[in-house]
């Protein structure tokens, strides 16, 4: 299988932004879905002693309101 798909990783990230300056906002949603959910993020953002199901959560959630936001904007709404 070589260095491509998921086998090679060694704990380094992938998931490049494709805008890199998007990563604030990013940030923003990620605390405020966090905040919705009563999950509290670590100062330092390290959250690997947090269970699986607790990260897809606040992650499916992101990816909603990501969604949402696009379809807002698509239908020139620009209302949250």
């Amino acid at each position: 299988m070589g260095q491509s798909g998921q086998s090679g990783r060694s704990g380094s990230r992938s998931n490049n932004l494709v805008v890199p300056q998007a990563n604030a906002a990013l940030q923003q949603l990620k605390y405020e879905a966090a905040q919705e959910l009563g999950v509290s993020i670590p100062q330092d953002g390290y959250m690997g002693n947090y269970t699986s199901r607790e990260t897809g959560s606040l992650g499916g959630y992101i990816t909603k309101r990501l969604v949402q936001m696009a379809e807002q904007q698509l239908s020139g709404n620009s209302n949250r």
